[in-house]
């Protein structure tokens, strides 16, 4: 049984509603690197057969729709927040920082929301959907733009430091990035608040 991934969409088109952001953010896990949102304005009525939930897609199908979406998109927008501002707002503080700047980064404002779980206190109307990103095409649409670029970012820090393995770990807590931090010791990007790390950091100070 195939989810219809248009409800939320059609419900806002039948109010006359024209420009809809999908709103998603990856990257509250990792114990490297930043948080990363997406807002995708997706033309009326579009379809992409097989677009989902990015975490529901092997990265070679993420790679590929990114690429569509890209290209056919009315707008995107990309909030980055460093993972400075993680350890000094915390994750959720930083993830609503993430979503609003891509709001920004918008060339085009929508004039509705439609965001995964999170509330924001926006002045453009919106719907908090749970699970939204296998429940909206918008949401999905973000999920996939936000996820890729992320993802390409730890490949960057991959390239540089390659012992921690972030090119298959993606700066998620594994048994290899952990044994990593205790032999290799932590790095700049790394969130100084965050468990592994910051035992790590509590034991060099004994």
């Amino acid at each position: 049984m195939t989810t219809d991934l248009y409800v939320y969409e059609r419900e806002l088109i039948n109010q006359n509603v024209k420009l809809i952001g999908g709103i998603d953010e990856v990257g509250r896990g990792p114990l490297i690197g930043p948080v990363v949102a997406a807002c995708v304005i997706l033309p009326l009525n579009y379809q992409l057969e097989g677009l989902t939930d990015s975490k529901k897609l092997s990265e070679k199908k993420r790679e590929k729709f990114y690429d569509i979406l890209m290209k056919d998109a009315i707008s995107i927008g990309i909030g980055v927040i460093s993972e400075k501002i993680i350890d000094e707002v915390n994750i959720y503080e930083a993830t609503k920082l993430a979503m609003k700047a891509a709001i920004e980064n918008s060339k085009i404002k929508p004039e509705h929301l439609l965001i995964d779980a999170m509330k924001l206190d926006t002045n453009i109307k919106s719907t908090s959907i749970i699970k939204g990103d296998a429940k909206s095409l918008s949401i999905a649409a973000a999920s996939v733009i936000a996820k890729v670029t992320r993802d390409r970012m730890l490949i960057k820090l991959d390239e540089k430091y390659p012992m921690y393995d972030f090119k298959n770990n993606k700066g998620y807590p594994t048994k290899k990035h952990i044994e990593a931090i205790q032999k290799y010791g932590i790095l700049e990007e790394h969130r100084k608040t965050y468990g592994p790390v910051r035992d790590y950091l509590e034991r060099v100070k004994l």
